[in-house]
């Protein structure tokens, strides 16, 4: 059973920074993309950063120069650096992972609530 558990969520400032992590865990072959998505109530679900095993990235122009995503392939973690939020970076955040186990499937994992307070 593959798993994504996410950490580092919760209530800051505008201005303020957090920190985000998603750890892999079970019985996986391979991982290739991983990324951070995330949803307000009422819009849809948006990519904000993701980054492949090599280490190139793509990130939301609303957080770029903002937000820095990275991965440590050893510990199979994710992790994306927040800096400078804003009220409108406020939902709830997804960790998403391409992974290989006897077949190849994205996960995702259950969501964690970042809340920007103005």
């Amino acid at each position: 059973q593959v798993q994504l558990v996410e950490s580092g969520g919760g209530l800051v400032q505008a201005g303020g920074s957090l920190r985000l992590s998603c750890a892999a865990s079970g019985r996986i072959f391979g991982i290739n993309n991983m990324g951070w998505y995330r949803q307000a109530p009422g819009k849809q679900r948006e990519l904000v950063a993701d980054v492949t095993r090599g280490g190139s990235t793509n990130y939301a122009d609303s957080v770029k120069g903002r937000f820095t995503i990275s991965r440590d392939n050893a510990k199979n973690t994710v992790y994306l650096q927040m800096n400078s939020l804003k009220p409108e970076d406020t939902g709830v955040y997804y960790c998403k992972a391409t992974i290989a186990t006897d077949i190849q499937r994205e996960y995702w994992g259950q969501g964690i609530q970042v809340t920007v307070s103005s």
